[in-house]
């Protein structure tokens, strides 16, 4: 399988060296093009194990690694991590589904792929014969840090360096990062938000491309946000599992089509979503879900991308992004690899602050994707309504997806199966949860996580549970401009 840089065709990886080293040279993303060599028929998967299905589509999406390889490299990244050998279950909420993907060691959705890349990097290293130091650099929204720092401590031959915006995650989302073990990790608040800690780590890449001081500290940089390929294809593989499952319980008909609705803000979850459809799993329509900062649903609906707008803090701080990087791998893709539009796109972008998709592009996207948004008061009232009606609890990104459902179907009902693909455990944003759900306000996360648990008796993960006495070994916190000498002092 060829990846393409989104900005370059000229600029070409194989699996392995791709995942290796997570964004291309030109700073454009690598993107396969030739969906017709990883189809995969979804009857093939049914009566598969979670992790028979991960290797065999992760498997056909990197496939620079043997079906033996893959499924061993899958099997140890999951062994003994998660809460259930489903690792993803399907819960189904009245009518609807819940796709449940915050099972794992850090309580969010990035777990099943950052469980999966930093083996798949160290057998990359291997199978390229790389000799050199990996330094992952990761910007984060919240749920990414702690994912990628869990998965990347104390691996051999790695590094990882994770910032955050200061102010921007919850207080269980900083508690996980700050206490985190290992002594090849470093964390860092960014003065800022996400948008600037992203835009700091793909500036970092450039430079490095341009001036080469990792290399000549024998290190190479490689990234564990969504711009690796390698942390997006294990993404895909739950979908095709959730089809499944419905499948198998009788739910819909093997070639059914179904809904996924997707709380998504840098638009790498949904994207996984359009791999599965390309690669042949029956997808009516992918529905994005934004918060207030609804770049996403506007573009969707517009065909303009516009990041200046005022920026809000949310109750869904994974969400709050006016930079969706994963859309460019769309816009490559939906063109049928036109390099030189998104090379213009985002250099308007980064310019100017503002594109215009073509319409034809637009149309072709309209066909499979719908789009909506709902702010704070819309998502804390459907936790409400949701656990008042089924006694299901949602976290606020979740309920964020629900509320987008919710309008769809009454916007433009298709008839079919809607899934909701949760984000996180609600005890990650406990505060906001619990005051959805009662009149109480506690002052810090874990006398929310406490009071909680007493009002619903939902068991608070274990992990989670164990922050609050965990000693804190990171307070380091710099403006935007000073992230690149801050990760050359960590690489030296």
């Amino acid at each position: 399988m060829v990846f393409y840089s989104t900005r370059s065709k000229d600029i070409q990886a194989a699996s392995a060296e791709a995942v290796l080293k997570g964004i291309a040279p030109d700073g454009g993303l690598y993107t396969p093009l030739d969906f017709d060599a990883m189809r995969i028929d979804p009857g093939d998967l049914l009566g598969k194990t979670a992790v028979e299905i991960s290797a065999v589509v992760i498997g056909r999406i990197l496939s620079d690694f043997t079906p033996e390889e893959m499924r061993a490299l899958i099997e140890a990244a999951y062994d003994g991590k998660f809460e259930t050998a489903d690792l993803t279950p399907v819960v189904k909420v009245g009518d609807d589904y819940v796709l449940e993907l915050f099972r794992g060691p850090t309580s969010a959705f990035k777990d099943v792929a950052l469980s999966v890349l930093p083996r798949l990097i160290v057998a990359s290293r291997e199978k390229l014969g790389v000799k050199d130091e990996i330094v992952i650099l990761t910007a984060t929204s919240g749920d990414t840090g702690k994912a990628a720092l869990e998965g990347f401590h104390d691996v051999a031959g790695t590094r990882i360096v994770v910032f955050y915006p200061d102010g921007g995650v919850s207080d269980v989302q900083k508690a996980q990062m700050v206490t985190q073990e290992g002594g090849n990790v470093k964390v860092c608040a960014v003065r800022g938000n996400f948008d600037d800690a992203q835009t700091g780590v793909k500036n970092i890449f450039a430079d490095d491309g341009q001036n080469g001081w990792a290399a000549a500290s024998g290190a190479r940089l490689s990234s564990a946000n969504s711009i690796n390929i390698g942390r997006l294809a294990p993404q895909v593989a739950y979908y095709f599992k959730a089809y499944c499952d419905l499948v198998l319980t009788g739910e819909i008909t093997l070639g059914d089509k179904v809904n996924f609705v997707v709380p998504t803000g840098n638009f790498g979850d949904i994207l996984a979503g359009e791999f599965a459809r390309r690669m042949g799993l029956p997808v009516a329509k992918l529905v994005c879900a934004s918060n207030a900062n609804n770049v996403l649903t506007d573009f969707i609906n517009t065909g303009v991308y516009d990041r200046r707008r005022e920026f809000y803090k949310t109750s869904s701080p994974s969400m709050d992004i006016l930079v969706s990087s994963n859309l460019e791998r769309y816009l490559f893709m939906s063109t049928g690899g036109d390099d030189a539009l998104v090379a213009e796109l985002m250099s308007d972008l980064r310019e100017k602050g503002v594109y215009t998709a073509p319409e034809k592009l637009m149309e072709v996207m309209r066909a499979h994707f719908s789009a909506g948004c709902a702010d704070d008061q819309a998502a804390l009232c459907a936790i409400g309504r949701v656990w008042d009606a089924f006694g299901y609890l949602m976290d606020t990104h979740t309920a964020v997806g629900w509320a987008v459902m919710e309008d769809f179907k009454a916007r433009e009902d298709n008839g079919y199966v809607n899934i909701v693909l949760s984000t996180a455990s609600p005890y990650k944003f406990c505060r906001d949860v619990l005051s959805a759900i009662s009149d109480e306000k506690p002052e810090t996360g874990f006398a929310a996580m406490d009071r909680l648990y007493a009002v619903t008796g939902i068991e608070i993960p274990e992990r989670l549970k164990k922050l609050r006495d965990m000693p804190v070994r990171f307070e380091d916190c710099v403006d935007k401009d000073a992230m690149l000498d801050y990760v050359k002092d960590a690489v030296k």
